[in-house]
């Protein structure tokens, strides 16, 4: 079957001069509909986003780089962008990501200094653009995918109305919580393959933040320190959560009082993000036929009942 998207990428690249000799091939794509290739040219090598204007629009993207590279976050600079038709043009930082580093070198303290100096950076940075806010309703929509996803195709259970009313009630003290956390900008994926390690080195690079939200400032370190693809040793999740929350500031420090309720607000945000995540990787599995995604399951659901242990709580459908 002919790949009429890739056929008009190579005609798109060959019209602009940092490209008009180049050799492209697939890189891995992402949980959505855009794909990535690297493009090659005898000078450097770029990324280029394929992005179809039907399923997906690239101006968030756009908007969102801008404003985190005007912030000073090192995101890809775009080198070229053409929104109609889908196609941006981008800076390449390598096929190194956190993950693929840390598999091959345990020693990431400088990754973590980086990752959250970079974090505090984007929590304080001046908002020039109007983000959606991270709110309960949005949150009720996340966990329900657990619901509507993970319990029919994984675990074969279709929950009925009672049960549904029942899962979302007991867990609504828990969103009323994290809604409550202090709001700043958050990236909203920010985690071991969305931060890349540079051939050049530091600093990392930053990817996959188009769907940026204001919303609570655990949510970011959260998905760092409790990553659905990693499985840290909680006393150095600690140790990193208390490095993260001595350099808050103190505007942000006297909202928790000390580091014990910042964990366990930390730890509210990783739960809510683990239920959402559950219901993703089976989505993406079952509907969009991205199958690889139940090998990451496991430790996803491994991340629940720890963090439902840790913080006391008894949720129907999730204790199992």
């Amino acid at each position: 079957m002919a790949d009429t998207r890739l056929t008009l990428a190579k005609i798109w690249l060959a019209q602009h001069p940092q490209t008009q000799t180049f050799t492209i091939k697939p890189l891995a794509g992402d949980a959505s509909f855009r794909r990535y290739f690297r493009v090659s040219t005898p000078e450097r090598s770029y990324v280029l986003m394929d992005a179809p204007p039907e399923k997906e629009d690239v101006s968030p993207f756009i908007q969102v780089c801008d404003w985190l590279s005007q912030s000073g976050i090192h995101v890809p600079k775009i080198v070229v962008q053409d929104k109609a038709a889908g196609f941006l043009l981008l800076q390449d930082f390598g096929d190194t990501t956190w993950s693929v580093y840390f598999s091959k070198n345990k020693e990431i303290d400088d990754l973590f200094n980086d990752a959250l100096r970079q974090l505090h950076q984007l929590q304080h940075a001046k908002l020039t653009l109007g983000l959606p806010t991270f709110d309960m309703q949005r949150m009720t929509n996340e966990i329900e995918l657990y619901l509507d996803w993970y319990l029919p195709h994984i675990k074969n259970h279709t929950p009925n109305e009672d049960e549904r009313k029942q899962f979302i009630q007991s867990l609504t003290p828990l969103l009323e919580s994290v809604a409550n956390i202090p709001k700043a900008p958050v990236h909203l994926d920010y985690h071991s393959r969305n931060l890349m390690v540079p051939d050049n080195g530091l600093p990392l690079g930053v990817i996959d933040f188009q769907d940026a939200v204001i919303g609570p400032i655990t949510y970011d370190l959260a998905s760092l320190l409790y990553d659905c693809y990693q499985d840290y040793p909680e006393d150095e999740r600690q140790k990193w959560s208390k490095h993260f929350f001595a350099g808050l500031g103190e505007g942000f420090q006297s909202c928790f009082g000390d580091f014990e309720t910042w964990h366990q607000a930390l730890r509210q945000t990783s739960l809510q993000r683990h239920i959402k995540v559950l219901g993703i990787f089976a989505r993406l599995a079952h509907r969009d036929g991205k199958t690889q995604f139940i090998d990451e399951i496991p430790l996803t659901h491994k991340h629940c009942l720890q963090e439902l242990d840790a913080l006391g709580l008894q949720v129907p459908l999730l204790n199992a």
